[in-house]
Order: structure tokens, then sequence, then C-alpha cells
């Protein structure tokens, strides 16, 4: 793992994301940025205990307008555990919903919810989503890196390309909604970069 002073070191925050976060918090309120901003922790947490179980070295850490990205040198993990790392975002996500829903009450169900929705949408099969990479795993370990890639590449396109018109559709019949735009312009982005990179193969793990 990075010493302290090296990890703040290779944070990277883009100044969309000031700008996207400032947005939401004037428009609705603060208490439901940070509770978004919570589940997005507790989601990184589960990469990073992961990683830290596997004993793999972090190396940065981006966030930009369409969420996290936790880079971290992948040539020591077998599939299973890239795969294990991968799943275990959006699996805390869902360990936190499960704990806080048997608690009981009503005061947490904004935060379960939060959650919820993180893992869910995390698990899309798009890369670089972690339900896409774990896709593009799954098949380099069953049919050998070159026809998993190709058949994550394409899956991840056209799920993209779905997924964005999806969203564009109910903007439009619902009269607009305009914080369905950044996710909507992440899976379109997502689905050109599959396009134009049909030799995608990563030296590092993006979470």
């Amino acid at each position: 793992m990075l010493l302290r002073s090296d990890l703040w070191n290779s944070v990277s925050i883009s100044p969309g994301f000031w700008i996207l976060t400032g947005w939401f918090a004037l428009d609705n309120n603060w208490r439901i940025l940070g509770i978004i901003i919570a589940a997005a922790a507790v989601h990184e947490m589960g990469h990073c205990l992961a990683l830290r179980i596997l004993g793999v070295p972090i190396t940065g850490l981006n966030i930009s307008v369409f969420g996290a990205e936790l880079a971290a040198d992948r040539g020591c993990l077998s599939y299973p555990g890239e795969l294990a790392v991968v799943l275990a975002g959006p699996g805390m996500n869902l360990l936190c919903a499960a704990v806080l829903t048997a608690l009981g009450g009503t005061h947490w169900d904004v935060f379960t919810g939060a959650n919820l929705v993180l893992c869910a949408f995390n698990l899309l099969p798009v890369r670089p989503l972690d339900g896409g990479r774990a896709l593009d795993l799954l098949g380099s370990w069953a049919v050998g890196p070159a026809a998993g890639e190709r058949a994550a590449r394409w899956c991840s396109m056209l799920a993209a390309l779905m997924l964005s018109a999806a969203l564009g559709w109910v903007m439009i019949r619902t009269g607009g909604s305009l914080w369905l735009l950044p996710a909507a312009s992440g899976l379109l982005m997502a689905a050109v970069r599959e396009w134009g990179m049909p030799g995608h193969n990563q030296s590092h793990l993006d979470l």
C-alpha cells in the first residue's frame, strides 16, 4: 500500500466534480449530497479492503463527474482474485444496506437506498463500471483474454448505448430531469470509447 503522504499526492479530483457536486447541493440539499458521498466511500472501502487483504498496492485515485477510479497494479492477481477485488465494492454497498435493514427503523432508509442504487448501478455490464470489468474477467478466464476482451467490449458497448438511449427517452417523456444527463452522457462516452478501443487491455485495475 502507498504511504499516507504518497496516497494524498496520487489523488486527482477533476474541476467537473466540484461543479457537479456544488450544483447538486444547491438544487437539492447538502444532506442528500453527504449521503451519496458516504455510500460512494463505502463502495471504495470495499475495493481498498480487498486489495489490502490480497497485498496489492494502490497507485492512485481519480475522482471525476462519472465517479471514482482506484488504480492498482494487478500483475500479481489471478482471475479469481481480481474478480474478488472488482466485486468487493458493490458487495460492501450490499452488505451495508443489509446490516442497516436488519437494524430496523426508518432513520437509515435514505442511506440504505443510496447503497442499493450504487450497488445496482455499478453492476451494470458496462466498462469501466464493476459489472463490465467483472464480465471482462469472466470471459477472459473462460475463453482466453482475446475472446473475452472482444465479448466484453461488444456487450459493454451495446449495453451502454441501450441504457443511454433509455435514459434519454425518460428525460424526454418526463419533461427533462437534468440529473439523468450525467449518467446518460457517461454511458454514451463509454460506448464511444469501446468502439474506438478494439485492443483495450489495461495494465492496472481501475475500480
